[in-house]
């Protein structure tokens, strides 16, 4: 009986044991890529069901431990998964080919992510690889012409400027800037290293950025950095480059012997004045000042990241440090960055908490203004740099009121410093299954610090600084937002329901301190010296946000597609019963290509979606419009003792009524989205009509009302309409070639439809080129475009005087009597026979009729190149530099066009005749003479690189070793006779509310943006 028992007793143990023994199976393998047979790392290796898994190493081998009939799934980002049934424990090898079907691509949407297909609004993204992060030194400059609808246009070629960007074109005078959400937080694009961004999303529709609620007009601009992932080794990218920049053309002005002979025609003294006769020295080549003041600039980049994870936790860390010197001299940036982002998983991945933190500190050198480059042009060429026969030793010029650009912009030191401390961190927690909280924390810190000082100087007839001067300013942002969300995720059946709500609070604070000394003791750097001289003055703002909103997404059978949202907001910026205001939106979607009667077509589309939207977006980016007093000097000064006391008054500069409120703006959406061929071509159509209502307008009024600015008002309305594409098509050539091509195009334009007060012909002037411009050069007015240029139109030059004489309106009256032949005839546009001010209309604006981009690339054994082409066509610059140069009403240096000039041996040319002294109006500044076309066509950027052969790299244990060169602004055709037609807002200037939208394609005399060539490594391990 005994014996029976431990046979039983043996024969069930043994039994037991087939699992034990099973679950030892080593499975063993290679995982390469496809097309190029290439070993890939990192790759997961997952038990399906399980928690067993491995990643492969740098020479793409895994082992994992598993059960005969288990399966393993192999996954990666970019690469179609595999899954394979373990049947022994034989090696399996697999081949991952390149997932090109992009239709389940994960987005990052307003406060969560969404599958590609599943999105009904206009939502564009641009990936780390196209952004060519890498060579890019600011995140505007790599996003510029990347997708449809999204403007991003040079503020200057200075290192220390940014980028303009506007979605889907400009409707307010306040601001244009869309929101920019950085790993899910409020921030500022520039504090993000371009070498750290993983994707960009831009939710152009109302129905993708209605979440965002009254800071969304503008469009939404969502940053996410790059990662590690769960299960990754650590890995460290390293990436270097150095470069350098020159400006692409020169611009033509008389050099010494040009002017000399100039001058002696028009009897001119040597500084341009036609009130000496006298003879100009022939100095030969004399000084060529764009020589002397721009150069070859040098660039240095180096960024470092190092990434990875285990089974509860990822992370990735960079570092990165940027010198960039300005082609022009004395302007240079730098800057460092630290960048750390990580999250952890704790009970089962029920509760994840996670950060994401920059560190930024930028230096900047530079005093640049509006007109430096034009200042430079202007001064004569028959001045030396340096003059020894000077008291001062610099070549200084006895009339003109320019200074000698060398001496000036060595004297007068500005620097700027700039800190940025940027923190997000979350606590999200799974309550049951599908329902998620989470916790949101975003704070920010910014302090800008400036300083100019500048030394004692004597620049002739431009002045003199008897005694050093200082200015300093410093200016502090804080910023704190906390947000609470619960989230729902179910999917049952064919039905996919995604539902949100959430709770956010913000507080932002600003306030800035400035101090100056005209006055201080020679070698001391700090605010001392005479008191009587010192100024000081500090500001203080505040602003509070608090908001509701919710959204829901539903899908049935991937087939139908709902989505609406919408988002109360609060903000102090307004008086109490203005305050709130909410903001919906709705959207639907048809996946045609999910319907029974489209299988016939099947094997061509991926997918045929539509999509339809409507929604309201708000505007809150402006100044605190209320009623201020400031204290200003009015003359008033009194006498106590021997001292005499600067009077002081309050004046009332702003009012603002009680029921000002954001502007708001409708949106409606058709979008079409294509996908083929398996991916390998993408289409993407969008139409829009923009509605923006309560545009802020300051609004003339009577100098009896006793204020001395103007009151702003909510009396605006601006439609806008455009159409975007964008067209993209992924292929290879054979087993080693891999090739896209890829291009978008945008068409927008935009309309005044109303003003509510002061009349409904009123317009607001904008930009005045000149004094004698009483108008301004651009207008906002009802029937037109914002910002239009408003000149008087010319009609070529007087070749005789019978067409002087014959010029006359319809009553007879001679138009231009006192004209000479090789004068401007100018067209009498309200036919009152004279011409002036009354005579200005829309001549054009600063708006394309068409921008594109065109960027194509491959790879093939190892080689790769991508080249990036953008351009725009139909619009106008005014070309104020040129009016400088040309018009004779500024004293200096000329273009060498003036050469052409007519005279009376010079007939057969277009160039007006040339006079200083007899009051002609061939310099008119309010004129279309100034107006060129800006249209150009660009090869933004070329990049060529060849990366290592992996069977070399294995042997010192690298991933990948990748040596390239890029080319940046490397040609531009293009009619505009400037530095560059690439012409964005100017914020250098505040002439008062929409400034920046009048600057918008007016030439005052740019930074040149430069020609860069760089070289560079990147080597992971």
């Amino acid at each position: 009986m005994s014996k029976k028992i431990h046979f039983l007793l043996f024969f069930f143990l043994c039994l037991a044991s087939i699992p034990l023994v099973a679950q030892n199976i080593e499975v063993k393998g290679v995982v390469t890529e496809a097309t190029t047979n290439e070993p890939l790392p990192g790759v997961t290796v997952k038990v399906k069901g399980k928690d067993t898994g491995t990643v492969t190493n740098m020479d793409g081998k895994y082992t994992v431990k598993a059960n005969k009939g288990d399966i393993l799934v192999f996954s990666t980002i970019g690469m179609k998964s595999i899954e394979h049934t373990i049947s022994s424990n034989a090696p399996i090898n697999v081949s991952m080919e390149e997932d090109n079907v992009a239709l389940e691509q994960v987005v990052v949407i307003g406060y969560g992510t969404a599958k590609k297909s599943h999105l009904s609004g206009a939502v564009s993204s641009v990936g780390a690889k196209e952004l060519n992060g890498a060579v890019a030194t600011n995140a505007g400059t790599a996003l510029q012409g990347k997708i449809a609808g999204v403007s991003v246009t040079s503020t200057s070629g200075d290192p220390n400027e940014g980028m303009t960007i506007n979605v889907r074109g400009i409707s307010s005078l306040s601001s244009n800037d869309p929101l920019y959400v950085i790993d899910g937080s409020f921030g500022d694009l520039s504090m993000v290293d371009p070498s750290d961004i993983a994707s960009i999303e831009v939710l152009k529709d109302a129905a993708a950025a209605a979440i965002y609620g009254s800071r969304a007009a503008g469009g939404v601009v969502l940053v996410t950095t790059k990662s590690g992932r769960k299960d990754m080794p650590t890995k460290l990218e390293v990436n270097f480059f150095t470069g350098f920049s020159q400006t692409p053309k020169k611009l033509k002005v008389f050099n010494g012997e040009e002017y000399s002979r100039f001058a002696r025609y028009y009897k001119l003294s040597a500084d341009g004045y036609g009130n000496e006769v006298g003879a100009v020295p022939f100095v030969g080549e004399g000084t060529d000042w764009q020589e002397v003041m721009l150069r070859t600039a040098m660039t240095y980049k180096a960024n470092a990241n190092i990434s990875g994870g285990s089974k509860t936790s990822s992370y990735s860390a960079s570092a990165s440090y940027l010198n960039k010197e300005g082609i022009l001299r004395n302007t240079s940036h730098e800057s460092y960055n630290i960048r750390l982002k990580s999250d952890y998983s704790f009970l089962d991945n029920r509760l994840v908490i996670g950060e994401s933190l920059i560190v930024r500190l930028s230096k900047g050198e530079g005093n640049i203004n509006q007109d430096t480059m034009g200042e430079i042009l202007r001064f004569p060429s028959v001045v030396p740099v340096f003059d020894p026969t000077n008291s001062t030793g610099w070549g200084t010029s006895a009339d003109i009121n320019l200074p000698n650009p060398y001496a000036y912009y060595s004297t007068v030191n500005k620097n700027n410093e700039k800190t940025q401390i940027f923190l997000n961190a979350y606590l999200q927690a799974e309550i049951i299954k599908g329902l998620k909280y989470k916790l949101n924390l975003g704070l920010r810190k910014d302090h800008n610090r400036s300083r100019t000082y500048t030394g004692i100087y004597d620049l002739g007839s431009a002045g003199k600084n008897d005694a050093p001067d200082l200015s300093e300013g410093s200016s502090d942002y804080e910023s704190w937002v906390l947000e609470n969300t619960l989230n729902y995720d179910k999917v049952f059946g064919k039905h996919n329901i995604s539902a949100l709500v959430g709770y956010s609070a913000q507080k932002d604070k600003s306030y800035g301190l400035n101090g100056s000394n005209t006055d201080i003791p020679e070698f001391i750097y700090t605010m001392t010296g005479n008191v009587k001289t010192m100024t000081a003055s500090s500001s203080l703002k505040e602003l509070t946000l608090v908001s509701l909103f919710g959204r829901v997404m539903y899908t049935y059978d991937d087939r139908y597609l709902f989505s609406a949202s919408i988002r109360r907001d609060g903000s102090s910026r307004f008086q109490k019963r203005h305050r709130f205001g909410s903001f919906p939106s709705a959207s639907i979607g048809w996946n045609i290509n999910r319907e029974k009667f489209f299988k016939p077509l099947e094997n061509i589309f991926d997918q045929f979606k539509f999509r339809f939207s409507y929604g309201k977006l708000g505007n809150q980016q402006m100044d605190n419009y209320y009623p201020t007093i400031s204290i200003v000097s009015d003359g008033m000064n009194y006498l106590q003792g021997n001292n005499i006391w600067f009077g002081q008054l309050p004046n009332v500069t702003a009012v603002s009524p009680t029921n000002l409120t954001w502007e708001s703006t409708e949106t409606f959406n058709v979008g079409l989205d294509l996908s083929m061929l398996n991916g390998k071509l993408t289409l993407t159509a969008d139409a829009y009509v923009k509605n923006t209502n309560d545009v802020l307008l300051p609004i003339p009024v009577s100098g009896s009302a006793g204020i001395s600015g103007l009151p702003i008002l909510n009396a605006g309305q601006v439609r806008n309409k455009g159409f975007e594409l964008s067209v993209n098509w992924r292929s290879n050539i054979g087993d080693n070639f891999n090739y896209y091509i890829g291009a978008n195009v945008t068409t927008e334009k935009n309309k005044v439809t109303k003003i509510t007060a002061g009349g409904d012909d009123m317009g607001i002037s904008g930009y005045s080129a000149h004094a004698a411009a009483k108008n301004g050069i651009n207008r906002f007015e009802k029937g037109h475009p914002m910002s239009y240029f408003y000149l008087v139109e010319s009609d070529g030059i007087f070749r005789t005087q019978e067409e002087i004489d014959n010029y006359k309106n319809k009553d007879g009256r001679q138009i231009q009597p006192g004209a000479q032949p090789g004068d401007v005839r100018y067209k009498d546009w309200n036919g009152d026979g004279m011409i002036d001010e009354n005579d200005q209309h829309d001549v054009g604006n600063p708006f394309p009729d068409f921008s594109f981009g065109l960027r194509m690339g491959g790879e093939w054994k190892g080689f790769d190149f991508n080249l990036f082409f953008d351009g725009m066509t139909g619009n106008k610059i005014y070309n104020y530099q040129r009016y400088c140069l040309e018009s004779g009403k500024f004293n200096g240096n000329y273009s060498t066009k003036l050469a052409n000039s007519w005279r009376p041996d010079n007939q057969n040319t277009d160039i007006p005749r040339f006079s200083k002294t007899d009051g002609i109006d061939n310099g008119l500044a309010f004129t279309d003479r100034w107006l060129e076309d800006g249209s150009y066509f660009r090869l933004k950027t070329l990049d060529i690189g060849y990366s290592l052969p992996k069977s070399l790299l294995k042997k010192v244990k690298l991933e990948n070793v990748r040596i390239y060169t890029s080319m940046e602004n490397l040609f531009t055709l293009s009619k505009y006779s400037g530095y560059s037609p690439d012409l964005g807002q100017s914020g250098s200037v505040d002439i008062g509310v929409g400034y920046n939208v009048f600057s918008r394609g007016v030439d005052q005399g740019r930074y040149p943006l430069p020609r860069t060539i760089s070289f560079g490594i990147q080597v992971s391990l």
